[in-house]
């Protein structure tokens, strides 16, 4: 008996590539995406400095002339507006990577189902091959009888 060939071998085989190129893809969008939360954080951090920074100067009783109330005024809100950009980046980039996900999921649930469609036609395979065996043992087991009898 010949040997046993899965028909959907190549659609197998790139399927499993299209999978694996989806894992990479998802794992880059997860880095970029823990890249921008960093730097969130780091701007969150610039800001506390600033505002703690703020808070001393005017607690300890100095005299705060209008330009360093500006300044700071100024520091604050553009600090804000990298925070909102940034959030917003994180926001776009969680929704690729929820993209990413999804068709990596998918690719995978048909990757599996190839792989049962094998693993059945493997099953099968092996079950002709046992019956074309058992087959083969029971005629040399009926020529043995014959040629005693």
């Amino acid at each position: 008996m010949k040997k046993f060939k899965f028909q959907l071998e190549t659609l197998l085989k790139f399927t499993q590539r299209k999978k694996d190129d989806a894992e990479m893809k998802f794992a880059e969008v997860s880095r970029r995406l823990e890249e921008h939360r960093a730097h969130l954080q780091n701007l969150l951090q610039q800001m506390q400095e600033g505002q703690n920074e703020y808070a001393q100067m005017t607690s300890e009783g100095h005299t705060v002339n209008v330009g360093v109330i500006v300044t700071y005024n100024n520091f604050f809100n553009w600090k804000r507006e990298q925070i909102e950009k940034q959030q917003q980046v994180i926001l776009k980039t969680m929704q690729e990577k929820q993209q990413k996900l999804k068709i990596l999921m998918d690719l995978m649930t048909y990757l599996k189902s190839i792989e049962q469609l094998k693993e059945k036609r493997l099953r099968e395979y092996n079950e002709e091959l046992l019956f074309e065996e058992q087959k083969m043992l029971d005629e040399i087991g009926l020529q043995l009888h014959m040629r005693r009898a």
